[in-house]
């Protein structure tokens, strides 16, 4: 039950919108036991976005995960998505910022799991 949601000020045309769909589909199996059949992903183009001052491209992406996973497991996937913004927006891996948020409490279908 993982959610990664993309806050971007890059423009995204909607094959892009869909390779990184597929592409962080891909990536979240760096944590353990998450897959793309429970993934919910959110892209958020064009924001009013600044880092260090600029407006040049940069993303701001959140992962949420029922239950919680290695430091090694975030780190790869961290990697894993900067080389993904990185070669579909051209967003520079300094310019990324992710941030986890796991928890036990993650309703779904009417209940809490």
């Amino acid at each position: 039950m993982p959610f990664i949601n993309v806050k971007t000020n890059a423009e995204i045309s909607k094959d892009k919108e869909l390779e990184l769909k597929s592409a962080l589909g891909k990536a979240i199996t760096a944590i353990p036991g998450k897959s793309e059949g429970w993934l919910m992903i959110g892209i958020e183009p064009q924001q009013a976005m600044y880092f260090k001052g600029s407006d040049a491209p940069c993303a701001m992406v959140s992962v949420s995960i029922y239950g919680s996973a290695s430091s090694s497991a975030y780190d790869d996937l961290t990697g894993q998505i900067d080389d993904i913004l990185g070669s579909i927006l051209g967003i520079d891996k300094s310019r990324i910022y992710t941030a986890y948020f796991p928890t036990n409490d993650w309703g779904w279908n009417g209940g809490n799991f």
